[in-house]
């Protein structure tokens, strides 16, 4: 089969022809019919998060959904021409092992979910890692309800989701964005406000504030527009630290928790809310031989929307 593999730090991806994987016992072969592009992978190969890798070469794509081509003799919860996604794990394709990035991927039976019939590939594939993150902000740790009055930091492909859900729960969503570029997106989605600064909505006395940036000063900010009592959750991670007022924080009696990748259930949820017709994805369809570009022009802010290799 046909791979894309990761090699070396700051070296370009390699087309390789690979052995088509053949399942464990407790292992699928899934024929990948869509693998969302992330920043992640941009990390993996800039040096950033390589670490994680459980090898090198591997083949990256940790957002991968397709058709189950075959099944070990342990499995139970899956057959062939199921259609599925692999939601992205430390251990699971695309990290420890082989990645969607190719023409077939091997995993672990436990680690998949089965795709809703209402949901595309192409929706599926980011729904995987990005929804599957994005609700985990929302709803797990931001804890929002109807009637709540949200605030979102960042409206990329991670914003834009979060900002979805909180809808789809019921809330008044306010949208902080800096890059002037996204805010017709932002105005599609019509929110109860939308500045280039979380503070201009104090007045609002927000429920929950959600930074999808994570630059340090979006997050103090964010101490300052939400409301007394209120939440804040961080998911962005554009620094590695922060100078913020604990005396805010403490006065305030706000509470400040991080949100990170996810898990299984999660990802059922946002399928479920995307064969809802209550969320979806700005989708960038690509063909495979375009993935290396793309992960280039993802590297550079080239992308509105989440890149998916799509395969016919």
């Amino acid at each position: 089969m046909k791979a894309w593999q990761f090699t070396g730090i700051d070296e370009p991806l390699r087309l390789a022809d690979l052995a088509d994987p053949l399942p464990g016992p407790d292992e699928i072969v899934v024929d990948v019919k869509a693998a969302g592009l992330c920043h992640s992978d941009v990390s993996f190969v800039d040096g950033t998060l390589t670490v994680l890798l459980g090898s090198v070469p591997i083949v990256l794509g940790h957002e991968t959904a397709g058709i189950v081509s075959a099944i070990g003799s342990d499995v139970r919860a899956f057959a062939v021409g199921d259609r599925v996604g692999v939601p992205a794990t430390t251990e699971g394709p695309g990290t420890a092992v082989d990645g969607g990035f190719a023409e077939k991927v091997r995993v672990k039976e436990q680690l998949v979910v089965r795709l809703p019939d209402a949901v595309s590939f192409e929706q599926a594939a980011p729904a995987t890692d990005a929804a599957r993150t994005a609700y985990r902000a929302v709803r797990t740790f931001g804890r929002v309800e109807e009637g709540m009055k949200v605030g979102i930091i960042g409206f990329g492909g991670l914003g834009s989701l979060g900002a979805q859900i909180a809808r789809a729960f019921g809330a008044q969503v306010y949208v902080a964005e800096i890059n002037e570029a996204v805010r017709p997106n932002i105005q599609d989605f019509g929110p109860a406000g939308m500045s280039a600064d979380i503070r201009d909505f104090e007045d609002a006395r927000l429920d929950v504030i959600i930074d999808f940036a994570g630059f340090g000063t979006t997050t103090a900010s964010a101490i300052d527009a939400v409301r007394h009592g209120g939440r804040i959750v961080q998911i962005g991670m554009a620094r590695e630290s922060a100078t913020l007022s604990l005396q805010k924080i403490i006065l305030k009696e706000i509470t400040l928790v991080g949100a990170s990748n996810g898990e299984k259930a999660e990802c059922e949820a946002v399928l479920d809310l995307i064969a809802q017709g209550r969320i979806s994805s700005r989708i960038v369809p690509i063909t495979f031989d375009q993935i290396p570009e793309y992960l280039d022009k993802l590297r550079d802010g080239q992308v509105d929307g989440r890149a998916v290799a799509v395969t016919p």
